[in-house]
């Protein structure tokens, strides 16, 4: 079994877990029927209002607390020094689904940010524009508990453990803001797109130099327990936005590419001198390709067939 790159994901020790349109949270009915009902509060939800509480069962606290530990093993020596800094200072319970209000109301002081609803994967400029009001878009749902380690679609666990521990460091909520503010300054699918391929390969699959060997920052990385283990076989090339916005990526399963800043340092270098004068003229500008032109985006089918929210 393979994922749409015809690669078997596998765990840090070699197990392969299976692709991801075969995973049980695709078939599980029962699952389904659970995953749809929180799901559901996110409809209609405005950027900023705050989250409804969802109750969780003894099951979804369980499969919280085995990921969270099983994620914590796997990020050592895995990740950059920032990262594992930040997560220990990261305001996010490892016993219990936390509410995002009980995080949101902790995150808040430290980074400026907090955790507005969404029901799945939400449209470019609603998700990366919110940024710049210090908002991130995050799931209520927890993973299917046959496969706690490997999840074809981002969960509670990748929303608010991954990219909780980036938006409690200063640092990293400056680069999500200015994603954010570069996404709130245009219109064009064309030009969303170039900013989310940007925020893709570098706070969701980002990978810095440290002491002669890759290390692990980006959001997506920090939240998977197999590609914490595998990520270094994956084509690890130099940092080169012009290179990034070509290359294909999906959302489900382990991106074959990864590109690598020389430092975390240099990454708020690249970040800053890319988008901090973006508008709708940067790709002329910059002499990249338009959208048709672009690698294709692949994304999963939604358990349920839930819409993009």
């Amino acid at each position: 079994m393979t994922d749409w790159f015809g690669r078997t994901p596998l765990d840090p020790q070699g197990a392969r877990l299976g692709r991801a349109d075969d995973h049980p949270a695709f078939a599980d009915r029962g699952y389904l029927r659970r995953r749809n009902t929180i799901v559901a509060a996110a409809e209609g939800h405005r950027v900023g209002a705050p989250s409804p509480s969802a109750v969780y069962s003894d099951a979804e606290h369980a499969t919280w607390r085995t990921v969270h530990a099983a994620l914590t093993r796997a990020q050592e020596g895995r990740v950059c020094q920032a990262v594992a800094r930040a997560r220990e200072a990261a305001p996010i319970p490892c016993g219990h689904v936390p509410q995002h209000e009980e995080v949101s109301d902790r995150l808040q002081p430290l980074g400026g940010f907090r955790f507005t609803l969404a029901g799945g994967i939400v449209p470019n400029k609603r998700f990366l524009g919110a940024m710049a009001d210090g908002y991130f878009h995050a799931v209520q749902y927890v993973r299917h508990p046959a496969m706690p380690l490997y999840t074809p679609e981002p969960d509670i666990l990748h929303d608010v453990f991954g990219h909780g521990t980036h938006l409690c460091d200063p640092w990293f909520a400056d680069l999500y803001r200015t994603v954010g503010r570069a996404a709130a300054r245009v219109e064009s699918a064309d030009a969303l797109d170039l900013i989310s391929r940007v925020y893709w390969f570098t706070l969701e699959y980002g990978v810095a130099w440290e002491a002669g060997r890759p290390k692990a920052y980006g959001a997506a990385l920090l939240s998977s327990y197999g590609e914490l283990g595998c990520f270094t076989r994956a084509d690890i090339r130099p940092f080169s936005i012009p290179e990034l916005v070509r290359v294909p990526y999906l959302v489900a399963g382990y991106q074959p590419v990864l590109y690598a800043v020389d430092s975390l340092p240099r990454l708020a270098e690249h970040l800053h001198g890319f988008l901090d004068d973006f508008d709708e003229d940067t790709r002329a500008r910059h002499g990249l390709p338009p959208l048709r032109e672009r690698g294709f985006l692949a994304r999963p089918d939604r358990p349920g067939g839930g819409v993009d929210r």
